[in-house]
């Protein structure tokens, strides 16, 4: 018999999946009709938000509810770097494992320090920013594993489990990571909840390896690119400038809405195996991404900049009988994650989150919430660390801070190398966009929209001790 005594949990997020790329938007052409319904069967955020957008921090976040300054994680965990999720912290899988639930965590990791950090010859085969995460305390409380830290191979992907012996699988890494979730749900023990995270790779470059059935529902010709690509207004040391030109950016561009096709078939997949095994009542599913991709947009490829294409997320929550059939405006940072999603499991919130519970906004379908969210980002490629420390500064004074509403992002930005200048911009978002005319400041003082987000923008830096406050006001000086 199944168990009623708490709702189950699925958490699925791909990797580098922009809010704008999702068919329910009606924004990007892309094709995602299994996501679409099911969007329609819950609550879909459209102000949902990555606290950093970068791949490691935004996962550090997403586990302990904390922002990364405080986590540690405020770069990638790469070689080079000495980054990790620490063994302490409290993360929702600790919680969920000690109130009873049988955890799993399927895909990328991204969280452990990559063993080519700590050994030239690693037992499990890892290399690049590549690790296998043991048994112990660096799972934080996940019974069942099947992943890997962080290799860009889609079509001929890798895992571990509870040995170093490296995995190895020829099978489009989505499509597999499917079945070894649809495995763990036909196995695991019924007279306890579960709890699941599966964490897909693609959309993440690169954008060519994904199978060709998906390639083959779109038409090159047919696709049109966003009306900020080549707009470039201010464009600075972050990340990817466009490389190829137009026509290849659009077979990156159909590269990439493939792929999300691809993860809207397989999704389908697990909500069929829900719907079949009767679990579709008692199991609240999440889907989500880690952060956008710029594809283009303002002149940039990737992340780790500011743009709605880069910080804004899809997120769907469906809890059929519970959770709304709605568009909610709530503003969800990354942080709100874990506690949010904790109180809807009637579970404690650690006193260490940093983020908001906002269940009872999603529950109540009352709008309100956090009027704010904040979000940051830090130079950590190793060159930039290099010539910070040869310069005798801290790199985490640098890079940008920003606070978003509803209607406006702020933007400060130190710059991502010893000696760039610290520029403040404002965007409109309800009058601009696509974010191409931002008004620039040296001095907010004069601008009573600028001043009051720069106020909240440092009293938030101030309260989590940020390094970039100190070296703020020592520019302000």
């Amino acid at each position: 018999m199944e168990s009623q005594q708490r709702p189950n949990l699925i958490y699925i997020f791909a990797d580098q999946w922009r809010r704008q790329a999702v068919g329910y938007e009606e924004e990007d052409q892309v094709i995602t009709p299994n996501i679409d319904a099911f969007a329609q069967e819950g609550t879909i955020f459209s102000h949902a938000v990555t606290c950093s957008p970068l791949c490691s921090p935004h996962r550090a976040s997403l586990m302990t509810g904390r922002y990364p300054n405080s986590t540690g994680v405020y770069t990638n965990c790469k070689v080079g770097a000495d980054v990790m999720l620490n063994p302490a912290e409290t993360c929702i899988s600790d919680v969920l494992s000690e109130n009873g639930y049988q955890t799993a965590y399927i895909g990328k990791w991204h969280l452990d320090l990559p063993e080519l950090n700590v050994t030239d010859q690693p037992e499990s085969g890892a290399s690049g920013w590549d690790a296998y995460t043991a048994p112990g305390p660096k799972r934080h409380g996940f019974h069942y594993w099947y992943s890997y830290g962080a290799w860009d191979e889609h079509l001929a992907p890798h895992y571990w489990q509870d040995s170093p012996e490296k995995i190895k699988v020829s099978q489009w890494s989505v499509e597999h990571e499917t079945d070894q979730t649809l495995k763990y749900l036909q196995h695991r023990d019924k007279e306890q909840p579960f709890a699941l995270f599966l964490s897909w790779n693609p959309p993440h470059s690169p954008f060519d390896q994904v199978p060709e059935k998906y390639r083959k529902l779109y038409d090159r010709e047919q696709i049109t690119l966003r009306e900020n690509v080549n707009q470039s207004t201010f464009l600075v040391h972050t990340g990817e400038p466009v490389d190829g030109g137009i026509e290849e950016l659009k077979d990156k561009q159909l590269n990439y809405f493939a792929a999300i096709s691809g993860i809207d078939d397989q999704f389908g997949r697990i909500l069929q195996f829900l719907k079949e095994e009767n679990l579709e009542e008692n199991t609240i599913v999440v889907l989500t991404s880690d952060h956008g991709e710029m594809m283009g947009s303002h002149g940039l490829m990737a992340k780790h900049v500011w743009y709605e294409e880069s910080i804004g997320v899809p997120f769907c929550v469906r809890w059929p009988g519970v959770i709304p059939q709605t568009r909610t405006d709530l503003l969800l940072n990354t942080v709100d994650i874990m506690p949010t999603l904790l109180r809807l499991l009637d579970l404690e919130i650690p006193s260490s989150v940093e983020g908001a519970d906002l269940s009872g906004y999603i529950l109540n379908r009352q709008s309100g919430g956090p009027e704010e969210a904040y979000i940051s980002a830090y130079p950590g490629r190793k060159e930039a660390i290099e010539a910070f420390r040869e310069a005798g500064l801290d790199n985490r004074e640098f890079g940008w801070r920003a606070i978003r509403t509803h209607e406006f992002t702020y933007v400060i930005h130190h710059g991502y190398a010893p000696g760039d200048e610290l520029v403040r911009l404002l965007y409109d978002l309800k009058n601009d966009q696509y974010q191409l005319h931002p008004e620039h400041f040296e001095d907010p003082s004069g601008h009573p929209v600028a001043v009051e987000l720069e106020g909240k923008l440092c009293r938030w830096l101030k309260d989590l001790n940020d390094p970039f406050y100190n070296k703020l006001r020592g520019v302000m000086k």
